[in-house]
């Protein structure tokens, strides 16, 4: 069997290879000349929700049905989460190239700089009723290079925290929606209450989802809280060992092994079950809730450096080297316009100003009132990404290997951070 950090490794020099290669591909869709006949486009998601994929398919339907000269069919070919990008970069590699793709915003920098992905702009901005002004800038930003727009960052899921609040009653706990309203929701009260949870009820306390100890990017929901990030703004500069990180890690370490309130490595936890007192994640979460208990969402909890906010955001870009980069264009057009944006809005929040306001999102999310939809429109606003890098995917690999020597009791956080640094900085500036 291959050891799993193997692969990663093997898809770290897969991913730069073949990025590399696709330089030479389309550089701008407007300026593609429609296909003599209809064409087949193909779009690689790393969803298999069946509303999802439904809706996907119906505003695709729909797109065909108004442009049978220029699109026969579209598909969405699923690739699980955790082998996405190396099944995508081998894709590309084998000439298997899709034609529109989702990108991880931890490998946007990689995809854009590389020209695997076309510039569509420029198609955007010329489709009529698409309103390109609507788009938040600071949205566009990580998929942006020389002024093009290189894929729409079709979701910016914020962080927040859900939490169960009949375990938290049960154990004689202060709600964290009261500990919020009265500014006193913090990483410690999170902790407290979660470990108090476990002592009492058994089950987890707090649970960064998907996490694992193995997802570490993931952990910037906690880090922001201590003013600290992976490396430096223009990314050449590991700042793993800085005070302010080595200090937030220090503080999960200490909340798994010391306190007992976040569930060690190897345990299955799973908030959405009903066992797990609290858990970071993303609003399109919601859809696994099956009322079988009482639940809320408040923001993510401050620390010494307050709370800056922590969004996920996917991009859908067109392939350059995809054999109909400019029919492509022509449909993400139509796929992102204002009134499909509205329709996906229940699932992914769009980066439109119009469509980021509590009335808009109730639309689309019903399982939330209107306070809670407040605390999601206060989540994007400001937020920050998760870590990106145009070196990423090595970056990613030496990273989770340096950072398990911190995944058990003895573990100490300021010696496994300058570890950390070693690994990366060479890759940092490469």
């Amino acid at each position: 069997m291959v050891h799993r950090r193997s692969v990663s490794a093997l898809a770290s020099l897969v991913l730069a290879g073949t990025l590399a290669a696709c330089g030479s591909g389309t550089s701008d869709t407007s300026e593609d000349a429609t296909p003599d006949g209809p064409v087949d486009l193909r779009m690689t998601v790393w969803t298999a929700d069946e509303g999802h994929l439904g809706l996907f398919q119906e505003i695709a339907d729909a797109y065909v049905a108004d442009h049978p000269d220029e699109v026969s069919s579209v598909t969405f070919e699923t690739i699980p989460f955790e082998d996405y990008t190396t099944t995508l970069t081998t894709q590309l590699a084998g000439g298997n190239t899709p034609d529109l793709a989702w990108v991880f915003e931890s490998n946007a920098p990689e995809f854009v700089s590389s020209g695997a992905l076309a510039e569509i702009g420029g198609t955007l901005e010329a489709t009529d009723g698409y309103e390109y002004e609507d788009l938040l800038g600071s949205a566009l930003d990580l998929w942006s290079n020389d002024d093009g727009l290189y894929a729409y960052p079709f979701s910016n899921s914020p962080f927040v925290m859900f939490v169960n609040t009949d375990r938290i009653a049960e154990a004689g706990q202060t709600q964290p929606s009261e500990l919020h309203a009265g500014g006193e929701w913090t990483y410690d009260s999170a902790r407290d209450i979660s470990a108090a949870t476990v002592e009492d009820l058994g089950g987890a306390g707090l649970v960064v989802r998907d996490f694992d100890y193995t997802a570490w990017s993931n952990l910037a929901s906690v880090w922001g809280a201590w003013g600290a990030q992976p490396w430096s703004a223009d990314g050449t500069t590991c700042e793993f060992d800085s005070p302010e990180m080595v200090d937030a890690l220090s503080w999960f370490h200490d909340a798994v092994y010391t306190q007992g309130a976040i569930p060690g490595p190897g345990t299955a936890a799973d908030f959405f079950s009903g066992d797990t007192t609290m858990t970071i994640t993303q609003i399109s979460r919601a859809s696994a809730l099956d009322g079988s208990f009482e639940w809320d969402i408040v923001p993510l909890p401050t620390g010494p450096a307050g709370q800056p906010g922590v969004i996920g955001q996917a991009g859908i870009g067109v392939l350059a080297n995809g054999e109909n980069p400019g029919a492509a264009a022509n449909f993400l057009a139509h796929f992102t316009n204002p009134e499909n944006a509205s329709q996906l809005s229940q699932y992914f929040p769009p980066p439109r100003t119009s469509l980021l306001t509590t009335e808009s999102l109730a639309e689309g999310n019903p399982a939330f009132d209107e306070r809670q939809l407040e605390i999601v429109v206060e989540a994007i606003d400001g937020a920050a990404t998760k870590p990106s890098h145009v070196n990423y995917a090595q970056v990613d690999t030496a990273t989770r290997s340096a950072l398990d020597a911190l995944w058990t009791e003895t573990g100490d956080a300021a010696a496994v951070a300058t570890e950390v640094c070693a690994a990366i900085d060479p890759l940092l500036q490469d």
